[in-house]
């Protein structure tokens, strides 16, 4: 199996180094997630597609295995410049949407509020799960809960 360098591991788990943005890590985590969630789009697999949903829960999955590897390489229970979980968590919010700008910019505002807020199970799943596991599962109850409310919002006001 092939395994990725430390450099590359530190690549991907700062988001590209969006993660080492002076002040605010994780939206500018979160605002580097977004060309990739387009990119997703405008390749044809759009997020309310069954793959696009396979598609989440694999970047989930890497999401956590990098995390886990870049707490262990920088000795921190859960480094600011760690971001990788941002993009977990914005991924999550456009699932089973069509992206638009208006969207994009909703959802985004939606995760950053849910993510910065951590509503109960946020929170708790942050504080019991471990390593990468509990870096990233925050970010997804986030997202979930910001994809709940998008999803609402695309409903009512169309």
């Amino acid at each position: 199996m092939m395994r990725l360098s430390d450099k590359h591991i530190l690549l991907l788990a700062t988001g590209f180094g969006s993660g080492k943005a002076p002040f605010s890590p994780g939206t500018f985590g979160s605002a580097a997630a977004l060309p990739f969630c387009a990119l997703i789009w405008l390749s044809g697999l759009a997020f309310g597609t069954p793959f696009s949903f396979l598609l989440v829960t694999a970047l989930v999955i890497i999401s956590v295995v990098v995390a886990e590897e870049a707490v262990k390489l920088l000795g921190e229970k859960d480094p600011s410049c760690v971001v990788i979980d941002e993009f977990a968590g914005m991924f999550v919010t456009f699932a089973g949407v069509t992206l638009t700008w208006k969207v994009a910019l909703a959802g985004f505002l939606l995760f950053r509020f849910f993510d910065i807020l951590k509503p109960v199970p946020v929170r708790t799943l942050e504080k019991v799960l471990p390593g990468g596991a509990g870096v990233v599962m925050d970010d997804v109850a986030a997202g979930i809960m910001a994809g709940l409310v998008l999803q609402i919002g695309i409903r009512v006001l169309g």
